[in-house]
């Protein structure tokens, strides 16, 4: 049997072709497999590619890019990969699968050439993993394009065979895999895992997808390493197109106010808008959403208003109320002229491809007109921050929204769901958890929720209790009006998803470093071996009695460490600046 072996530092990626043209992938790591041979293909109306195929011809590329991301876990982003296409015949047509090996990772994609237009009936691609491999994974509720669910945590053999989303993390021999998709747009629609109790096979959404020739599928992409490499991971984004907004000096990362967790009707109230524009001000936040149930009729004040005090407006959407050209024009277009920053748009709630074609056209108007834009109630990014750097971030978790106190009700997920997301869907892209509610319904400390402002990234990070709750802890709110929502580089200095999580990350000359963990009290131990030579100035915020935050500075230098003892569900959080030099 035809096999090609494709290859980058550790990683090594195996093609085979069977005596009934049949294409399996493997991938290993190491010299471990960490993908057993899956198989690869696809059916269209006009051919079934998954079988029958003969290799007709191969080409190889080397890809190199430097870039730059307004937002994320790092804004410079460096990527070298191979890059291999090898075309495939069968009765006269014709399928190429390019395979790129590089960036800590390995992806693939099918492009399909035919006389017109291409219509896929099915992939067959499937990811095969031994029943022993650890899993954590999201289970995808089909009715609601629904990411917000709690993972999973268990091995293959443990799990149902039923739909999960993506990303999907697996551990075997030593060795961590994150299976996602990137490049995602209106040519094709967004894919999903199936498992059949032997592999997880790729399902599409749409009875079928149909687009001009030569159709091009999402990047099919694996992450492998260790968890640092998969959290610290920028290969969605690298396999991502281009930016398409050529000037991005309108675009600009920031923290918000939020008055609908802790109080719904404010959103109806100008005076009460208006007091958490002079809150948004007082600490230095950029940004006011105003959320559901905001009013036409005085909304140009209140944006007039926060304008003067220096802070931007953003406004809710339903998807629906900006379905069309015209509702671009004449919604879109006036809210820009009334001075709003950006669009949060919710309950987008599908992957199909026509919902693509929405998320096509939004991204493009909002570009036009200078919005910045959030997505609520749908679906993960997949590298959607490179093409369009106006989207600033995305729902698609089961965030603080579900843990709104209310009387009698009992906490909803445990510690392990902050961790389980740091490592599998932030990953993925900018998330908005809306952290920090302190008055929210949790399981988690004080010092852990206040540490989220550094576990969680986003774009623009919607801090969402009460202005009394964040008054009430003073500490906690001087590290939120300090704390930064993009940054330059991002290290996980320990961690484990369902145990805990040691988190760095700096802006510009300054660290901060995000610190939870779930079950026992224990000490953990920051390494500062990342800071440059020198003494600086540690800013501690940690857990206090009676579920308070206590602040203190202590002065520790570069290759040392620093042992802080944690309560149990407890965290940290870190503000590291070097002193200066007298």
């Amino acid at each position: 049997m035809p096999s090609w072996t494709f290859s980058d530092e550790d990683l090594e990626a195996g093609l085979t072709l069977s005596t009934e043209g049949v294409l399996t992938l493997e991938v290993r790591h190491h010299d471990r497999t960490v993908l057993e041979p899956s198989r690869l293909g696809i059916r269209t109306a006009h051919a079934d590619l998954s079988k029958g195929l003969t290799l007709s011809g191969m080409s190889e590329r080397r890809v190199e890019e430097t870039y730059r991301t307004v937002t994320g876990k790092r804004r410079e982003h460096d990527y070298e990969a191979g890059e291999w296409t090898l075309s495939f015949t069968k009765d006269g047509h014709r399928l190429d699968v390019q395979i790129r090996v590089g960036g800590h990772g390995v992806a693939y994609r099918y492009v399909v050439p035919w006389t017109g237009p291409v219509t896929v009936v099915e992939e067959t691609s499937e990811y095969v993993l031994p029943p022993e491999a650890r899993a954590v994974l999201l289970p995808y509720e089909n009715g609601r394009c629904d990411y917000e669910e709690i993972h999973r945590h268990g091995t293959v053999a443990d799990a149902e065979p039923i739909l999960y989303g993506y990303p999907s993390l697996f551990e075997t021999g030593g060795s961590w895999m994150f299976v996602t998709e990137s490049n995602l747009d209106s040519g094709y629609a967004g894919s999903r895992l199936r498992f059949d109790g032997h592999a997880f096979r790729l399902d599409l959404p749409d009875p079928y997808v149909t687009a001009a020739s030569p159709l091009t599928t999402p990047w099919r992409t694996m992450i492998v390493g260790d968890l640092a490499t998969i959290v610290e991971s920028d290969l969605v984004t690298s396999l991502a197109e281009p930016s398409r907004v050529e000037d991005t000096s309108w675009i600009r990362p920031g923290a918000a106010a939020w008055s609908w967790w802790s109080d719904g009707p404010s959103t109806r109230d100008l005076d009460a808008q208006k007091r958490w524009v002079d809150f948004a001000a007082a600490n230095g936040w950029p940004y006011v959403l105003a959320d559901a149930g905001w009013n036409k009729e005085w909304m140009p004040e209140l944006i007039a208003y926060a304008e003067s005090k220096g802070v931007g407006i953003w406004l809710w959407s339903h998807w629906q109320h900006v379905d069309t050209e015209l509702e671009h024009r004449e919604k879109l277009a006036l809210w820009k002229e009334w001075g709003a920053v950006g669009v949060k748009i919710d309950f987008t709630e599908s992957d199909g491809q026509d919902r693509m074609r929405w998320f096509d056209a939004i991204l493009a108007a909002t570009s036009r007109l200078k919005l910045m834009v959030v997505f609520h109630g749908g679906t993960i990014p997949r590298g959607t921050e490179r093409t369009w750097p106006q989207f600033m971030t995305a729902e698609a978790v089961k965030g603080a929204e579900w843990i709104k106190p209310k009387p009698g009700k009992q906490p909803l997920y445990q510690p392990t769901h902050y961790l389980s997301l740091a490592f599998t869907r932030n990953v993925q892209g900018p998330m908005d958890f809306t952290p920090c509610t302190f008055t929210g319904v949790r399981t988690i400390s004080a010092g852990f929720e206040l540490a989220l402002s550094v576990i969680f990234e986003s774009g623009v990070q919607h801090f969402a209790d009460g202005i009394e709750a964040y008054e009430a802890r003073p500490e906690a709110l001087r590290l939120l009006s300090a704390v930064p929502t993009a940054w330059d580089e991002t290290r996980l200095l320990s961690g484990d998803p369902a145990d805990h999580i040691l988190l760095a990350r700096r802006n510009g000359g300054e660290w901060y470093v995000g610190a939870g963990v779930s079950g026992e009290a224990r000490t953990l131990t920051v390494p500062l071996d990342f800071l440059d030579q020198g003494e600086w100035a540690a800013e501690i915020y940690r857990d206090a009695p009676g579920d308070r935050i206590l602040a203190e500075t202590v002065t520790v230098s570069a290759g040392g460490k620093l042992d802080l003892a944690v309560p149990p569900n407890g965290g940290f959080t870190l503000h590291l600046r070097r002193n200066e030099v007298s």
